[in-house]
């Protein structure tokens, strides 16, 4: 990632911030694009990096260059032939904390206003918006407030994704996080703050400057 601006040195300023505020109790949830790995065995130091990290778990969701990323069963199974006690996936699931239901997935991409929408896209937003269902009913079943967590963006500038915000809205979400848009000249379409009864929070690592943000 350092070939692109605002990336240099990430890796270092993400380290001496994370092991400032993190405590080894915290709970740590990252929202996607975790590894250029293609594959998990290629992802293996970028994993064992992370659980080295202070922390007593780290739940990864996916992101669109997550292409490692295969079956929940195979993803368990590799962290546990490897060791790496402290990574959870997020996917069909969520986690509790506290009273709090950590919720999300992936998402995709939004429509854009006064554009035909591409049906492949369409498929592919409508799985997303079914699996992020999955994820709230689960906290909801559990008794837990859901909090939502996605890589895109459901809202960006004038485009939406209707699928995804028809879900967070039925389950009355309050608050959503999001990663995926870098670069200041993206930054600036991005949606931090309340739009439609949800509060919506940039966190992707050139955003917020590789500082880990508290959230809860």
């Amino acid at each position: 990632m350092d070939i692109f601006a605002g990336w240099e040195n990430h890796t270092e300023l993400l380290h001496d911030a994370w092991t400032r505020l993190i405590q080894p109790e915290d709970t740590v949830v990252l929202a996607g694009d975790i590894s250029w790995g293609m594959t998990l065995s290629e992802a293996l130091p970028d994993f064992r990096w992370l659980d080295a990290l202070p922390g007593r778990e780290k739940i990864i969701l996916k992101g669109n260059h997550d292409y490692w990323w295969v079956t929940m069963k195979k993803m368990q199974a590799f962290f546990a032939e490897n060791g790496l006690q402290t990574l959870k996936i997020l996917h069909n699931n969520c986690y509790a904390y506290e009273n709090i239901g950590i919720c999300g997935t992936r998402g995709w991409v939004n429509m854009e206003p006064e554009k035909e929408d591409d049906p492949a896209d369409a498929k592919v937003r409508a799985r997303e918006a079914q699996r992020l269902d999955v994820s709230l009913t689960a906290a909801e079943q559990q008794g837990l407030k859901p909090a939502a967590f996605l890589h895109y963006p459901p809202v960006y500038g004038a485009s939406c994704n209707y699928e995804m915000l028809d879900v967070l809205w039925k389950h009355q979400v309050k608050d959503c996080w999001y990663g995926h848009v870098h670069g200041k000249s993206q930054h600036r379409y991005a949606v931090n703050g309340e739009r439609d009864g949800i509060c919506y929070h940039l966190i992707a690592g050139d955003y917020i400057q590789f500082i880990p943000q508290k959230i809860m």
